[in-house]
């Protein structure tokens, strides 16, 4: 349970989110992500390092450049149902945000 705990904390940060994002429509060397982001290279290194350390990216070498790719379908079904999760109208769910619903037990 604790690795996945851990990837939810990863998945818990805005600029990984967003790098995430850039790469869930296909693969981007480092420079390319910086440019997109609006970081320097070496905070956008350090981001994939960790993505890379958590198995959320994987990394591919051709020259001198490093090509960075989401690390497999799972990663990207698990960012694409976060992202419809939280684009769902919040009345979809019976209920106002913050509001407890009768099923939740919320409601006695």
């Amino acid at each position: 349970m604790s690795e996945l705990a851990d990837t939810f904390r990863a998945l818990g940060d805005a600029t990984r989110v967003r790098m995430l994002d850039a790469l869930s429509h296909g693969e981007r060397c480092v420079c390319d992500l910086a440019a997109a982001l609006g970081l320097t290279e070496s905070a956008v290194s350090h981001q994939l390092r960790l993505l890379r350390n958590m198995r959320l990216v994987r990394a591919r070498r051709a020259g001198r450049l490093v090509f960075y790719a989401l690390d497999d379908h799972h990663i990207m079904s698990l960012f694409q149902q976060a992202r419809r999760h939280v684009q769902e109208p919040a009345m979809a769910h019976g209920g106002m945000v913050g509001q407890a619903s009768p099923a939740s037990g919320g409601g006695r």
